[in-house]
């Protein structure tokens, strides 16, 4: 995956597949999780940031109105396994956080920060097509002190 993307995929297009290691080292497959719904991709820039700190403790907090919507939402940040084990840790977080350590893929979901080499923040809905790929149903990037508006996105998988 080396394509830098300027502006963040549209609505239709072909999600990215890809494989990042969680918080716990393990190897996490869009594909695989597609497959049993919807995936809520949240790009944030850093662990242990205040904005980034509380939009994940929120997603964490609300799991289960998540659950209720038939989706998984999984964080996507830069920072190394270690480290989102550790704000995990402290957080109590129960979402899959997953470690962009070589920033493929929020370049090719054009969410890169090239300024500061992170992710911008953002948050991409993909659901399952009935060719069985993973396609892109919601989009948006923020700046970055702007949480995502959980209700709007909640709204948006209840459509």
């Amino acid at each position: 995956m080396s394509t830098v993307r300027e502006k963040v995929l549209s609505v239709g297009e072909v999600a990215p597949d890809f494989t990042l290691k969680d918080q716990n080292r393990q190897d996490w497959n869009l594909a695989e999780h597609v497959k049993k719904g919807d995936v809520v991709l949240c790009f944030y820039p850093l662990a242990f940031t205040s904005v980034c700190s509380t939009e994940m403790k929120c997603v964490s907090d609300e799991m289960a109105k998540w659950a209720s919507k038939g989706a998984q939402v999984v964080g996507v940040s830069c920072d190394s396994f270690a480290v989102l084990a550790e704000w995990s840790k402290q957080l109590g977080l129960k979402q899959t956080l997953l470690a962009d350590m070589h920033r493929d893929v929020c370049k090719s979901y054009g969410l890169f920060w090239k300024d500061l080499n992170v992710s911008q923040r953002g948050t991409v809905v993909i659901g399952k097509s009935a060719d069985g790929k993973g396609k892109v149903t919601w989009t948006q990037a923020r700046e970055p002190g702007k949480a995502m508006n959980f209700e709007e996105v909640l709204a948006w998988l209840s459509s």
